[in-house]
């Protein structure tokens, strides 16, 4: 990889509110005009990342697999090594196969050397429930509503990195993803009522005070939680004025795009993404 941010994202062309496995998703309540606006939306989400200095791959859509469009849950990617995932509802399982295709063809490329398959009788939903944290050198995991506890042994043997786990309670907070996001400089922004007491404690212990960006139920709610951060830029969905002000007051600029589409079958900027590049120490310094 060139050090330059590298981002799966996937056609949104195909998105849609058809079933419901969480509760933002209504099927009974999708438009057409939420369909051309979630076009709209991914473009401008695609065109964000690449004016922070990324590069961005854009899957094809598939029809029948709405949520393709969030490849954040496809795997857990470190080290040019792939952990694929294996999804809990079946409205999802389908789309194993195809990022499983993707992933072989970025293989093909030389642009990931490794694809490890998780053992039978797990699920886990990939970098949703595995966020790598590069400023403490460690991976976060969520577990409970879609991702096996049992999981978390397989990422830790599969990247040789430590890991925190984090036990998540809430069915509208169903991944990692949507209620905790590291950011570059040691802060943190999370929402605590996701998680049980034992994992606020453990989060608490971790981080300190001053590092903790704690959301509120409105801020969580309009999915601001779940951003891409660049550096000192968060890429975002529209955001109350109220975490707007936080962030920027930590030194934080950010980037709001509208995604209220996908926001109601439960996503946002993170979930449409998935980092490709990530590596779990510096690159070693060329000889001068």
């Amino acid at each position: 990889m060139s050090g330059q941010p590298f981002f799966l994202m996937t056609d949104a062309s195909a998105f849609d509110v058809r079933y419901k496995i969480n509760p933002w998703m209504d099927p009974r309540g999708w438009t057409p005009a939420d369909a051309a606006a979630a076009r709209g939306a991914s473009k401008t989400l695609r065109s964000a990342l690449e004016n922070a200095g990324a590069r961005v791959e854009v899957l094809g859509a598939v029809n029948g697999l709405p949520d393709l469009v969030f490849p954040a849950n496809a795997a857990v990617v470190l080290d040019d090594t792939v952990l694929l995932a294996r999804f809990r509802h079946p409205e999802r399982q389908g789309e194993e196969a195809v990022f499983r295709a993707a992933f072989q063809s970025l293989k093909t490329r030389g642009l990931v050397r490794e694809i490890v398959d998780l053992p039978d009788g797990l699920f886990h939903e990939g970098a949703g429930d595995a966020i790598w944290d590069a400023d403490r050198g460690h991976f976060w995991c969520g577990y409970g509503p879609r991702s096996s506890q049992g999981a978390i042994r397989v990422i830790r043997r599969t990247f040789d990195r430590p890991i925190v786990a984090l036990e998540l309670v809430s069915d509208r907070f169903y991944h990692l993803d949507t209620c905790f996001c590291p950011l570059a400089g040691g802060k943190l922004l999370y929402y605590p009522a996701a998680f049980t007491a034992e994992a606020q404690a453990t989060i608490r212990d971790l981080v300190p005070e001053a590092q903790r960006i704690e959301a509120t139920p409105e801020e969580a709610a309009a999915f601001c939680v779940n951003a891409v951060n660049l550096g000192r830029q968060v890429i975002m969905a529209r955001a109350p004025n109220s975490l707007r002000t936080r962030l920027e007051a930590n030194g934080y600029s950010l980037t709001e795009v509208d995604l209220d589409p996908f926001i109601l079958s439960g996503g946002a900027s993170y979930c449409m993404t998935l980092r490709l590049d990530r590596v779990s120490a510096p690159a070693p310094q060329a000889a001068e």
